[in-house]
Parts: structure tokens; sequence; C-alpha cells
């Protein structure tokens, strides 16, 4: 899910095209020469939260692809759409009974996917439509897509063993994708809120106007910060420290040194427990014949993991407030 509630970007490509844009005026001899349009510069994300696919491939793919969509009506939300048309062409390609063919057409959409997540962030930044709403549909987009994956590799899975186990370990790995995606994403965004003040769903939901305080919007917003603030209860109250500083650069900076320090080391298991790994994953066991390999990789793997990740990511909250308090301690004492 591509974060798109960041500092957005001087709204660009309106359709007119980049050059030296000559113009000539009639009856003279003289060229005046229009200035030329700069290019929107590219989002720098933040290195640490970024892994060598990401870094190297996806996003730099990502940009460029946000740049040309930016020349046309195509909306971020409708990027996020095909995104997940996306996933389902992938789940369709697997079906096949093509062997390896359709395991690596399969893998070349999943990954495609990735692309493609990554720029309706982009394009939303580049033309100035950034918004919660825009976060939470790009989310449901990836959400729904990947419970069609799921649903088609049980169909796979269940022509393979005895269906109603085929089945049963399919919704066991789906439930098991929906909570490790909530923890690695609620820890990436409080990480980029603490250290870069980048704002998400948890800071604009609570806005009495939020869009996401709408209609069905309204209860799955709820839900996914309700399995977040569970998940890591301790993440509040770096949160309000944040916000609490936000008038005090110093102060602030001071915070996000401990954050840096405390939650900067966790975000490598982030990076085993993220979308791209599982990618490349569920395309290795279908190029072994099989998604039983997939499903038991999310089921054990990854749960074994995500277990490590919450304990670890909640004792270091612990000590980030604990030091936070200090900081408020000694300024009460300099005071």
């Amino acid at each position: 899910m591509a974060l798109r509630n960041q500092t957005s970007i001087r709204s660009w490509g309106s359709g007119a095209t980049c050059g030296t844009g000559e113009i000539r005026v009639a009856g003279t001899a003289t060229t005046a020469r229009a200035p030329r349009r700069s290019l929107p510069t590219r989002p720098l994300r933040p290195r640490e939260l970024q892994d060598p696919l990401n870094f190297y491939l996806y996003h730099p793919l990502s940009w460029q692809l946000a740049l040309r969509l930016a020349r046309t009506p195509i909306t971020p939300n409708m990027v996020s759409v095909f995104g997940g048309l996306l996933v389902v062409c992938a789940a369709i390609a697997y079906a096949q009974p093509w062997g390896e063919a359709a395991a690596l057409l399969g893998l070349a959409l999943h990954m495609s996917w990735h692309v493609v997540d990554g720029a309706d962030g982009d394009l939303a930044r580049i033309t100035g439509r950034t918004s919660a709403l825009g976060e939470m549909i790009d989310g449901i987009c990836d959400y729904v897509s990947h419970i069609v994956l799921y649903l088609v590799l049980a169909t796979v899975l269940a022509a393979q063993m005895d269906p109603a186990a085929a089945w049963g370990l399919t919704t066991f790995a789906g439930l098991s994708h929906i909570v490790q995606s909530n923890h690695v994403e609620v820890q990436r965004r409080s990480y980029q809120y603490w250290v870069y003040g980048t704002p998400w769903l948890r800071h604009t939901h609570g806005m009495a106007d939020a869009e996401t305080r709408r209609g069905i919007v309204a209860t799955i917003a709820a839900a996914y910060l309700a399995l977040a603030s569970g998940l890591t209860p301790y993440a509040l109250r770096i949160d309000a420290a944040v916000e609490a500083a936000a008038g005090d650069p110093a102060r602030l900076e001071r915070i996000r040194a401990i954050v840096r320090c405390h939650a900067g080391p966790l975000i490598l298991l982030l990076k085993f427990l993220g979308p791209n790994p599982r990618a490349i994953v569920l395309g290795a066991s279908m190029l072994a014949g099989s998604p039983v390999w997939y499903f038991l990789y999310q089921s054990v793997a990854l749960n074994l993991l995500l277990v490590a990740s919450v304990v670890v990511h909640n004792a270091a909250a612990r000590r980030m407030a604990a030091d936070i308090d200090a900081l408020r301690q000694d300024g009460a004492g300099d005071a």
C-alpha cells in the first residue's frame, strides 16, 4: 500500500509539452522563448525504509510511470484500481495449466503491481491530489485484490489435496497476511511520522470532517486502526510526545534521535515481513507446482517473525517513551 498522505509536489503535467517553446511574434524578426517548464522533483523516500527491490527497481519505475500519467486525465484512484486488477490477473495466470509459463507470468504480473502501487502515490503528489481517502482507497484495493488472489490459489490447492484442508490453510494464511500487513504498514508510517513528520491515517481520521469518517470507509478505517493499536499500543505515547513537541524544534529533534536509536535497527524485520518477499516466494512456490509452500511460509515462518517483531517493537516503544519522559524531566529541571 503506497503512502499517499505526504507533502504534495506542485501540480504538473497539465498537458503542455516540455521544450524550448519558441514563440514568433507577427510582424517582427524577434523570437521569444517561453520559460522551460521544470520537471517535478522525485520525492526521496527514507532510504532506511526501502529494501533493494524498492530502491533500485520498483520506486524508480513508479516515478517514471507517474510522470507520464500526470499528462493524462487518469487519477491516482484509477491507478490504485488498476494495480488491484494486476493482482487479480496474476491470480488468473497462476491458475492456468501452463506449468512454468503460468508461474512466471503470474510472478511478472504480481511484481508489476509493486510498480503501480507506488505510482498512485507519486501521481497524487505530482498533481496535488494527496488525501487520507485516497490512501484508504489504495489500501482497500490492495487488500481486496489479494483476497481474490488467495481465493483463486485455494481452488488450485483444493484440486491437489483434501479440499477442507486446502481452504483451512488458505483462510489461516489470508488472515495472517492481513495482520502482518497491518503491522508492517503501521510501523513504517509511525516511523515516518515520528522521524520525518509525515502524517497518516491515524492523525487525519480523528478530524471531524475527515473523508475516512463516512460510510463503509469509516468502518474499515476504524478496524484498521484498532488492529494497529492492539498490536503496538505503546506507539500512541510516542505519537502524543511528537504532537506535544510540535512547537519546539529542538525537543522534536531530540525525540527523533531517540526514535532513530531504538526503532531504526528494527526496520530490517519489517522488510522481511513486507510484500516484496511475499511475491517472490509465491512465484517460487508456483514454480515448484503448488501454492502450499507459500501458504506454509505465510502461516509458519512469517507468523513467527510477526510475533518477534511485535515483541521487539513494543519493547522499543517502551524504551522510547521512557527516554522521552526523561527529556521532559530534564526540561523541567532546567526550568
